[in-house]
């Protein structure tokens, strides 16, 4: 059996950090976590029984290409791509301050 992918500590804190903002923005109030073979996701919601708003996934085979996060959008559109994880979340930050406004 292949070992399944996972975000580990340090990314989660990464990823939690930019939640709480949103969630304490009024943007956000629900997440969820998938751990699969080769993508570790995780999506986040306006309301729990809605589809994703969001999905930040981990996909190690993409290390060496496009890079290993992104952000992908409610329509599987990808927002942002890259190798670092704070790099790729700046692209939600940047529709919080749309929000705010």
């Amino acid at each position: 059996m292949d070992a399944q992918v996972a975000f580990d500590r340090k990314e989660l804190s990464v990823i939690l950090t930019v939640y709480g903002q949103m969630v304490a923005a009024g943007e956000w109030r629900d997440y969820g976590i998938s751990c699969l073979r080769e993508v570790a996701v995780f999506s986040v919601f306006r309301r729990t029984a809605e589809h994703p708003l969001y999905r930040i996934e981990k996909r190690p085979k993409l290390r060496q290409k496009q890079g290993l996060y992104a952000v992908v959008g409610m329509d599987g559109q990808i927002l942002k791509r890259g190798h670092d994880l704070r790099t790729v979340l700046r692209v939600l930050e940047r529709k919080l301050i749309r929000a705010v406004d």
